[in-house]
């Protein structure tokens, strides 16, 4: 049998599950116990004393029918109802009023059911607001009222029992919450670190709590210390042969500059000048998007103002829906240079780009979408590792890249926590790529 269909109700917060987990139990043993307690002990004592009663009330029922007129019969019991603790009156028919007894009151309802079987007698039972009792009878000289204290019938306080054992089980259950707060607040707090060494921010972080939870924290600083020093060597390694490379780069081109046969020179000076743009796009790439911490920035003036610039720079792209309102916690030079690369790409392999934001309570996400070919999804994913070159599945009169721009764009969503995804643009039928962000 199958519990998947539990998944939708229940709660997503670990604070939430515990307490469910907590209170759950609790809810259960108490709800046990009452029902227990009900119909083994408080029913069993319902039932002796609304037997002895009713032994007692047919008694007085019986001294009424003997008597020969109402006079008689109240003379004849008078003496006994101070020790039975009853009183009587005689009513006409239509004075008799009808049953009541209050919704909740669990006691008094059994207390008729077991009244009803023991005296066949009995017209209507009345447990008021008071604590009193009237039983209305029909007797040879008419209904007969017969009143007295339910203490009689009833147990006179069996909701102590309950509310003691309800009142404890909140104490109890206050505690453990508490007690339980203090031990996954360590939790939360390693959460919280991960979360944001994930969206590129480096908080401090000290382990602690029990010895499973400490030893997950200091899992996550090894990781996290290894992690940062593997993006150090990256960038110093391709920054370091980038740099390296332009002295010679340089002295090539200026000795090519000197020849004096320039149609000899001019095809070596476009290999050096694509060797130099490949060297710069090394050190883009080697640069990351972790230079800069996070700033609020208003994600849709910074693309209206990434646009405005590539539209004055002559390429064909435009805004498309710009919805939402606020800033997100962003390094705005990296997304700049990511938005830059993907309009880069658009307008190289198509003929037009459309660019539009959605910024929700949730996330953010900024679209480029062009008219080219785009990339067949089982490609996708090959697209955005450094140096992929998809050059059959793009046009190539339009010129290649060296297969970092989706790379870059890839790792400055990473560093804010997001990821960039590549579909079938439905607007213009090439590709569409999104970099979203959560807020």
């Amino acid at each position: 049998m199958s519990f998947q269909w539990l998944k939708h109700y229940m709660p997503r917060s670990l604070y939430a599950r515990s307490a469910l987990i907590l209170v759950l139990p609790v809810i259960v043993v108490l709800l046990v116990v009452s029902v227990a307690f009900i119909q083994n002990h408080l029913q069993g004592i319902i039932r002796q004393m609304t037997y002895n009663a009713s032994r007692q009330i047919e008694f007085l029922i019986d001294q009424v029918d003997e008597a020969p007129d109402r006079g008689a019969a109240l003379t004849r019991v008078e003496p006994m109802l101070p020790a039975l603790q009853m009183r009587l009156r005689f009513l006409e028919p239509e004075e008799v009023p009808p049953a009541f007894i209050r919704w909740f009151d669990f006691s008094g309802m059994h207390v008729r059911k077991l009244m009803r079987a023991a005296v066949p007698q009995m017209l209507a039972l009345r447990f008021n607001a008071d604590s009193s009792v009237q039983l209305f009878v029909d007797t040879v000289h008419g209904p007969l009222e017969i009143g007295f204290h339910r203490s009689l019938v009833t147990v006179s306080t069996p909701h102590q029992l309950l509310v003691t054992m309800v009142a404890f089980a909140l104490l109890m259950t206050v505690i453990s919450f508490l007690y339980l707060r203090n031990q996954l607040r360590p939790i939360t707090r390693l959460a919280d670190a991960a979360q944001a060494f994930g969206r590129g921010r480096n908080e401090p972080y000290r382990p602690g709590g029990a010895i499973e939870v400490r030893a997950a924290g200091h899992a996550f600083l090894d990781m996290r210390a290894r992690i940062e020093r593997q993006i150090e060597q990256r960038t110093l390694m391709l920054s370091g042969v980038s740099h390296d490379l332009r002295t010679p780069l340089t002295r090539l081109k200026l000795g090519l500059s000197m020849l004096e046969d320039e149609a000899e020179a001019a095809p070596l000076l476009r290999d050096v000048d694509e060797m130099q743009r490949l060297v710069e796009t090394f050190l883009e790439f080697s640069r990351g998007a972790t230079q800069a911490e996070p700033e609020p920035t208003d994600p849709i003036e910074m693309v209206r103002a990434i646009v405005e610039d590539a539209v004055r720079a002559g390429k064909p792209v435009s805004l498309g829906a710009l919805e939402g309102e606020g800033k997100v916690a962003l390094r705005a030079v990296a997304i700049r240079r990511a938005v830059e690369n993907l309009i880069d790409n658009a307008v190289r392999y198509g003929n037009r780009a459309l660019v539009s934001v959605l910024l929700t309570e949730r996330s953010l996400r900024i679209r480029v979408e062009d008219d080219g070919p785009g990339i067949p999804a089982d490609l996708r994913a090959e697209a955005l590792k450094p140096f992929a070159r998809l050059d059959p599945s793009r046009n190539q009169d339009k010129g290649s890249g060296v297969g970092l721009g989706l790379a870059i764009v890839t790792d400055a969503a990473r560093a804010h926590g997001g990821a960039l995804r590549l579909a079938e643009s439905e607007a213009l039928g090439g590709l569409c790529a999104d970099i979203v962000i959560g807020r």
